[in-house]
Formats: C-alpha cells, structure tokens, sequence
C-alpha cells in the first residue's frame, strides 16, 4: 500500500518499467553481480559473458598513458593544463578533441570516408546520442523499425523518456539472418495499418548480437527503401573497428556509400551514431558521438547534448591519445588480431562439443545456436535452458529473447571481456556441461562420449601445456548432476 502511495507520487517514467531492466538480459547481470568470478577469491562464481566490453588491449592504452602523462591533468606532467579544463567549456566541445575524433573515424573506416569536425556532437556514451537522436527525429507515438535480433539497451535508449515506439523487422537464421527487401516493406505496412508513423530505420553495423557486418547490397537496400519513404536511417556503428576480418564481408560505412555516391539519396535523412566504448575498451569514459548530414540536426543536438556533456579532462585525453597516430595505427591492428585470436579459439572450443555459433567476423561476441538443446523451440523453453547456465553452468549469457530474436534456442556469449585464464575456465565448464548431458542421454553409448573426451583432452594439452585431464577438468565445474537432462524433463 505505501508502496502504491509513493508511486502516485512520481512522474509515469519513474513509476513505470520502461527502462526494460526486468528483462532476461539485465537479470543475467544482476545473477553476476551477486556472485561474480574470481579466480582466486571465488573460483564457482558466475562468468560474465553479458558484457560486450573489449579488454583485449588495455594493455597497449596503459603503457601510453604512463609514456604521456600530460595527457591527463591529474598528474605532475599535465597538471599545468588543469585551470583551464576545470574551468567551463562551451558544448560544442573541445577542437583539437573533435579534430581528432574525427580523424579516428576516418582510419577505422579504412579511409575511405572524410569525417567533419563541425558535424561531432558529442554526448554522454552511445546511450545518450541514441536518445539525442530519438529525440530529434521523432514526437512520442512515433517509430523506428529495427532489425531484430537487436541490442536490448535500445528499448531503454530511444524509448523510456522519449515515448517514440522500436518496432521489428523480422529476419531468420535461413538466411543469417540478413535484412530483405519483403521484411523491410511488411514492417513498415503494418505500422502504416495500426496507425502509427514511421519516422525512421535503425541499423547497427557491425551488428549487436550476431557480429555480422552489413554487406554493400543490404545498405543499398536499406538507402533506397529510406529515401523511397523519405524517413530517417540511423546507423549504429560503435562496433567499427572490431572487424577482425574482411571474410565474407569488409565493413562499409553508410558514409562511404554517400560520398560514392553510387546511390542517390537524400543526406539530410543519413545520421551516425559513435563511441569509443567497444573499439577502445573505454565505456566508463563516456565518449558518444552523433555525426549527421542534416545541419538542422547537428544544431538541435548540439544544444541538447548540454544534458550529457563528455567531461573537459576525458576530452583533453582523448584529443591526446586519438591525436597520436603511431599509436592509433598500432592500437588498431593489433585489436584485430587479438580479436581474431580469441574468436578462433572460443569457437574451436565450442566445436569441440558440438556447438556451433553464426559465422561472424566483427563485434565482441558470438551469436550461438542452442537450438538442439531445447525441450520445443519456444521462449519459455529458452529461458528454462538460460536459468540452468546462469544458475549451474555459472555462465551469464544472453538468451536470444532478450533481443527480440524470432526464433529460440540462440544465445548471446561476449568472449572479449576476460583473460585466457577465465576464458579457459568458461569452455571447461561448457564442456562439462555438454558430455555431462551427452552421457546421460547416450545411455549406453559410452563410446561416443569417450571419443568426444579424447579428442577434447588433445587439443586442451595443446593450449594448457599438458596438463592431467584431470586437473582440467574438475576444479570449477559446479555440476554434480547433468542441468542438460534438467532442461529437457
């Protein structure tokens, strides 16, 4: 009853759920939270697997930091620029911070694209430029059509406190899922038909969950379709430089299809959407970045970026960092290839056990398919299977739900977050996971699983240095008894 009382207290966004945080997604985090891994200190605690965070190369931001001290003004070496970053800085932001972001988008666009500096505005993460421009383009009641699967942040991001509707577009793993022409045209009719007006596209690319970068046939396709219905496209693109290879697809920007232009297009309908969480590894920095073609655009969120300003001393460090290019060049190709690395190495693993995952080549992620371990292929058999690798597995991943995939049984696993050591510890708990559940439903067919376990413990002697199956194998597993059998009963 109090309760109740002191809603009635509140605006309808502080009494209400539009954040979305009751969702599949945030509980995962909530789990890892209360019980997060240590190696040492809490060696059964969940993995976080939920997090899309690249910490692959801090090491390379660390030894620059330590080489350029007066980058930053809280230290003797840069104390000297303190006065006048502490002091007030107009919104449009520092110069040489958005000369030098702009020419960072540059090189992690291969060059092919020019960026300019007056067209930055700048904002507190991807979170507050995504609602910059929800709050731009469109009035409450109005829509965005997104691909699914997407990002969950985004029905926090463009809907909470701007009331504009996300509505699908619907695509299929038949096809990877790919974006068609037909799902493009029945998303925007059936808006049409309830009444509700379009205003917009909103892409990612790479994308967030499945780490597929959009082939130059898709943003053909999705210019034409934009520029046909003269509405927005809204090009998420914080995943730029985590393409770690050109197969099957090299990452095209939007921009570069407008500057070539090959396809004729209105650009006052073509806005980015930037950071440096997730090609840096800098999501506690806070750096968004809204870049768009339409100079009314530009003006209207460079006013309300007063809302969500990047911090005068993070704009003088990164204007420093971004503005050495030795260190740029060798930030980004060394990303790559740890990234390609890794990915290599957890999806060896996985295929080691019979688990196969979409074939990507950008993000911080795989887009894995579970689908074979569901009881039917409904959402509340997915959560089921979720729950046990959250609860026993001690894995926080992401089920496809959550990201309003069409289709169960397809997991989010973020593997660019943690070292090799936890990554080691994340595969020998789904691989006990998986013989624990082979075993039990082969019954009496000890052989397969045999061959599954000889073949695993050679290639893990190859990667741990030959180390005893058994000391492999045991020290973190949580599972006395198969969850797999669980989830199926």
């Amino acid at each position: 009853m109090a309760e109740i009382q002191a809603n009635n207290l509140l605006s309808k966004i502080a009494s209400g759920d539009g954040h979305g945080e009751e969702s599949a997604y945030f509980d995962g985090w909530k789990a890892y939270d209360k019980d997060p891994f240590h190696s040492s200190k809490n060696p059964l605690g969940v993995i976080q697997m939920g997090l899309a965070e690249n910490q692959l190369c801090v090491d390379l931001v660390q030894d620059w930091v330590v080489k350029n001290p007066s980058a930053s003004i809280c230290t003797p070496g840069g104390v000297d620029g303190f006065k006048e970053m502490a002091n007030f800085q107009d919104y449009h932001g520092l110069p040489e911070f958005r000369n030098a972001v702009a020419r960072f988008m540059e090189k992690v666009r291969g060059d092919r694209v020019n960026s300019d500096p007056t067209r930055i505005v700048m904002s507190g993460g991807a979170t507050g430029a995504h609602e910059l421009m929800a709050f731009c383009l469109a009035d409450p009641g109005e829509a965005f059509l997104v691909p699914t699967p997407y990002y969950p942040g985004f029905d926090r991001d463009l809907r909470w406190r701007t009331g504009i509707q996300l509505l699908p577009i619907e695509t299929l793993s038949s096809n990877g899922f790919k974006i068609t022409k037909a799902a493009l045209e029945e998303a925007y009719n059936k808006a049409m038909e309830a009444g509700i007006r379009v205003k917009g596209v909103l892409i990612t690319n790479p994308s967030n969950p499945l780490g597929t970068v959009l082939d130059k046939d898709t943003l053909v396709l999705l210019l034409t379709f934009i520029n046909h219905y003269q509405i927005h496209l809204v090009c998420d693109e914080i995943y730029s430089a985590t393409v770690f290879s050109d197969m099957p697809n090299r990452f095209t920007s939007i921009a570069e299809l407008l500057e070539d232009g090959e396809v004729p297009c209105n650009r006052n309908l073509i806005h980015l959407v930037y950071s440096l969480s997730k090609d840096m590894g800098f999501p506690g920095f806070r750096v968004g970045i809204v870049y768009s073609y339409n100079d009314a655009v530009v003006n209207c969120a460079r006013k309300m970026s007063s809302f969500g300003l990047v911090s005068s001393q993070t704009q003088h460090l990164i204007a420093s960092m971004l503005s050495d290019d030795q260190f740029v060049d060798k930030y980004l190709s060394e990303s790559k290839k740890r990234l390609a690395t890794r990915y290599k190495f957890f999806t060896w693993g996985l295929s080691m056990v019979g688990i196969s995952s979409l074939k990507s080549n950008g993000g911080l992620f795989l887009w894995m398919d579970l689908r074979r371990l569901l009881q039917e292929p409904t959402v509340e058999a997915e959560l089921s299977l979720w729950r046990v690798i959250i609860n026993e597995v001690k894995l926080n991943v992401s089920p496809g739900s959550s990201f309003h995939c069409s289709e169960a049984g397809w997991f989010r696993f973020a593997f660019a977050n943690m070292d090799d050591k936890t990554v080691d510890v994340a595969l020998r708990r789904i691989r006990s996971f998986m013989v624990k559940g082979e075993e039990a439903a082969a019954g009496d067919k000890p052989t397969v699983v045999a061959k599954k376990k000889k073949c695993w413990q050679m290639d893990l002697q190859l990667r741990l240095s030959a180390r005893r199956l058994e000391e492999v194998m045991s020290p973190h597993s949580p599972l006395p008894l198969s969850p797999l059998v669980r989830t199926r009963t």
